[in-house]
């Protein structure tokens, strides 16, 4: 068998600055931001295209994706409610809704907030609402503390061409008592870039979840997303973002959060779907005694490249943070994971751990884990564990010889290796829908 050698061609953005302007002029946008927008194209275009040469990307190569396909920004077109499925929408706890927003194809199909939430000052709502009704707050705020343009290609293409998003604005000393949910949901074709902004006040509290899906289908398409997450002085926030794309979907993201003085951060996520992702998730400790804790998990199988790079910085005095992901990983998929605590010369008595585990569940699949660790002071207690293994054949065993069959064995093992994550996402229904996914991907051929 002759083997022909696939010639990949250089990575170029087929949109112009033109249409920059068609896509603010359709969300009719202020002038304040279709400025912020042009700015940040100029600033794309003169980024160049990350490569497997540059350090952060050299284990993930971009150049399978068909630009001219991917990033065919169109408009949503004639969709509503009825095109979402309706497990995604649930109500998190009971029957409740403390607020909802649900987007298909980036437009907004349905919006929700409680009364009594409303009522304490919160704002919940879709981007394009929140440039119009509270310009002040997105001009301060948005792309400006946390995920800056200047990142990367990714963070300035998404700055000049984000399709929707989120605002989450909790006043000061507000504390929400029942759960805010978004969900976004593609469809079609388009390419769309989401935006998360999440500000809590000195003293408030609040939990967020946030959903991404897609059905799988033939032409590849781009997904550019945002998310940042500031919390104030003595704020507590636990965020949750599950993200389950098609298996046609090349997802790139940068995140972000900041916390303050004895603020707390909660973050979950996981990584389920997409053909290629590559996500950059940073936590900035600014204040001193904050507290982070990142969790995530993921499964891949087929061909799904997963490329995660987290970073847990200490800047303040006593600050703690405390990361796990846990993956498994089948068929011919690839993972890599790239972890850094880096703690700053004058934060003392910092207390930060990561740990990633791997689970291999077939010997072609394979996961490289690459923790670090900077440390620039002399008072901390830092550390990190990383491992890659595979089922254990003694487990399987045991669990045959008590009548199970291999299959269920399996999969009772990989609920086991998850568990300690999914534990710490704290919506059942939401867990359970996690682990129907897994599911499917185990009983799927390899």
């Amino acid at each position: 068998m002759v083997r022909r050698r696939v010639e990949l061609k250089e990575a170029t953005v087929p949109l112009t600055r033109e249409d920059v302007v068609a896509l603010s002029e359709r969300l009719n946008e202020p002038d304040w931001l279709r400025e912020k927008r042009l700015a940040a194209w100029e600033l794309a275009e003169s980024i160049p295209m990350p490569t497997t040469r540059d350090e952060p990307w050299r284990r993930t190569d971009i150049r399978s994706l068909n630009w001219d396909e991917a990033m065919h920004l169109a408009d949503a077109g004639d969709v509503s409610l009825g095109d979402v499925p309706a497990e995604l929408y649930r109500p998190l706890i009971g029957d409740r809704q403390g607020g909802l927003l649900v987007f298909a194809n980036g437009k907004l199909v349905h919006s929700e907030l409680a009364d009594e939430i409303a009522d304490q000052g919160v704002i919940f709502a879709d981007l394009a609402t929140a440039a119009m009704e509270y310009p002040e707050l997105l001009q301060r705020l948005m792309m400006t503390e946390a995920v800056l343009p200047d990142e990367g290609k990714f963070a300035a293409l998404h700055a000049a061409l984000w399709t929707h998003g989120v605002l989450v604005y909790v006043p000061r000393n507000v504390h929400v008592e029942y759960p805010l949910h978004s969900v976004e949901y593609a469809p079609g074709l388009q390419m769309t870039a989401t935006h998360v902004l999440v500000v809590l006040e000195e003293g408030a509290s609040a939990t967020y979840l946030h959903e991404s899906a897609s059905p799988t289908q033939e032409h590849q398409i781009l997904h550019l997303g945002a998310t940042e997450l500031l919390v104030r002085d003595n704020a507590d926030l636990r965020y949750v973002a599950l993200q389950n794309w098609g298996e046609n979907v090349y997802n790139f993201g940068h995140q972000r959060g900041r916390v303050g003085r004895d603020g707390k951060l909660d973050w979950v996520v996981g990584e389920m779907g997409c053909r290629l992702g590559k996500v950059f998730q940073t936590l900035e400790l600014d204040g001193d005694g904050s507290w982070g804790r990142m969790s995530g998990l993921y499964f891949v199988h087929g061909r799904q490249h997963l490329d995660l790079d987290t970073q847990q910085n200490h800047h303040a005095l006593r600050t703690t943070s405390d990361l796990l992901f846990k993956g498994a990983l089948k068929g011919h998929s690839r993972v890599v994971w790239q972890g850094m605590i880096v703690v700053d010369p004058g934060a003392q008595q910092t207390d930060g751990f990561q740990a990633n585990r791997n689970l291999l569940l077939d010997r072609h699949s394979r996961a490289d884990s690459i923790p670090g660790l900077e440390i620039q002071a002399n008072d901390v207690r830092c550390t990190h564990a990383a491992t890659v293994g595979r089922l254990d054949d003694n487990e399987i065993f045991y669990l045959m010889s008590r009548g199970i069959s291999r299959e269920e064995a399996t999969k009772l093992i990989v609920q086991g290796f998850f568990d300690p994550v999914m534990q710490r996402i704290p919506f059942e229904e939401v867990r359970e829908r996690l682990w129907a996914s897994i599911e499917s991907k185990l009983d799927a051929p390899s």
